[in-house]
């Protein structure tokens, strides 16, 4: 069965030409023109995964993408947003909202496709962890089976990509890792894109550990080559 995608876009020509483009790479593409007529269809029916505009009629993309995480049913769900605005702040702000990814317009439909299928294959391999044993590091606590992580007792809402690091660095705590591997372990091999994705989900990883000030050095960098996992 094709993956299903709910695309939110007010712009009919950008929405026409997303929709025609992933109908083409064989997937079952809805289109809405503003977030509160995707919401009411997910009621309905959930997708595998969500494409939002940030700048809509209405409710924007980043409120959008907020109540689709405090809901149980499409809290796990990967969402990739789309965005006029290019200045890193705006992206952390859209990663820190609970979006898994970013693009900025204009972009190319191939790489979005590429984006799209990263982040579907990356979800899809979350059931792999199921009955993995519980790892524990500082103050820190991830249950794979249930992807949940705790700092201190209480829980951390982290995005899909947030949640594969942490626990990616986790298992690797031993060594320091690249940042082409964690590129290609976590985006996928055919990953297109800026690299600075990856530092700016590492800063809103660190930020939402932070609560704790030995949890926000757990994450060290080492200059001219990645990331090390430091804790116990």
């Amino acid at each position: 069965m094709a993956e299903r995608v709910y695309i939110t876009e007010d712009d009919d020509s950008i929405r026409e030409l997303v929709s025609v483009a992933l109908s083409a790479y064989s997937y079952d593409v809805e289109c809405f023109s503003n977030a509160e007529d995707c919401l009411e269809a997910v009621e309905e029916q959930v997708p595998d995964i969500f494409i939002f505009d940030i700048m809509l009629p209405g409710m924007d993309g980043v409120q959008a993408v907020k109540i689709l995480r405090s809901n149980e049913n499409t809290r796990d769900i990967p969402i990739l947003l789309l965005t006029a605005k290019s200045a890193e702040i705006d992206k952390v702000f859209g990663l820190e909202s609970g979006a898994d990814d970013y693009m900025t317009k204009p972009f190319g439909v191939m790489e979005l496709a590429a984006r799209i299928k990263a982040l579907l294959r990356r979800f899809g391999r979350m059931s792999k962890h199921c009955g993995e044993q519980i790892l524990k590091a500082g103050n820190i606590t991830v249950n794979p089976a249930l992807r949940e992580v705790k700092s201190n007792g209480k829980t951390v809402e982290l995005t899909l990509k947030e949640y594969e690091l942490l626990l990616y660095l986790l298992k690797n705590r031993a060594r320091v890792i690249s940042r082409e591997e964690l590129l290609a372990k976590i985006w996928g091999v055919d990953f297109v894109g800026e690299t600075r994705t990856l530092d700016m989900h590492i800063g809103t990883l660190r930020k939402k550990l932070s609560d704790d000030a030995e949890n926000s050095r757990l994450i060290k960098t080492v200059r001219g080559v990645g990331y090390r996992f430091i804790g116990e």
